[in-house]
């Protein structure tokens, strides 16, 4: 196995960083590390996979540690409880999302503010962020 170079720690750090509510261009680094050594794409988009999904995973305990101190019942009181339930039980899925831009953090936030199931929560984040990247590094080998 090789060693981490400098280029992919600073790929997973920022790709991290993008995904916390920091803002953040990880796409911009995967693409430009992916056309400039090709060699080796998926190590390239499993660091960003990894990176992205562990800052995603921490505004989701950002989340989960709000919902200690403000319940989403106390904050939405005007919405039932069956709503809540509701979206609850089909939150995780919504995941898929969170590699939108401004969306995405809003959305692991929500899940853990929601006490949304932990492992759901992060199949579902590290499934929506290894496809995107995956689509970053297939355009940018492509366009090389």
């Amino acid at each position: 196995m090789e060693a981490v170079t400098s280029a992919e720690i600073g790929l997973f750090i920022s790709a991290f960083v993008s995904s916390t509510i920091a803002p953040g261009g990880s796409e911009a680094l995967l693409a430009w590390l992916a056309s400039d050594q090709p060699e080796h794409p998926l190590r390239l988009i499993l660091i960003a996979t990894i990176g992205n999904t562990i800052g995603a995973m921490t505004t989701w305990g950002l989340g989960l540690w709000i919902s200690h101190y403000r319940t989403p019942e106390a904050v939405l009181h005007r919405v039932s409880g069956k709503t809540l339930d509701q979206m609850r039980h089909w939150g995780a899925p919504l995941l898929l999302l969170s590699w939108l831009p401004l969306i995405g953090d809003g959305l692991c936030l929500a899940a853990g503010w929601l006490r949304l199931p932990l492992l759901s929560s992060l199949i579902a984040i590290a499934a929506g962020k290894l496809l995107r990247y995956w689509l970053v590094v297939a355009a940018a080998t492509s366009l090389s």
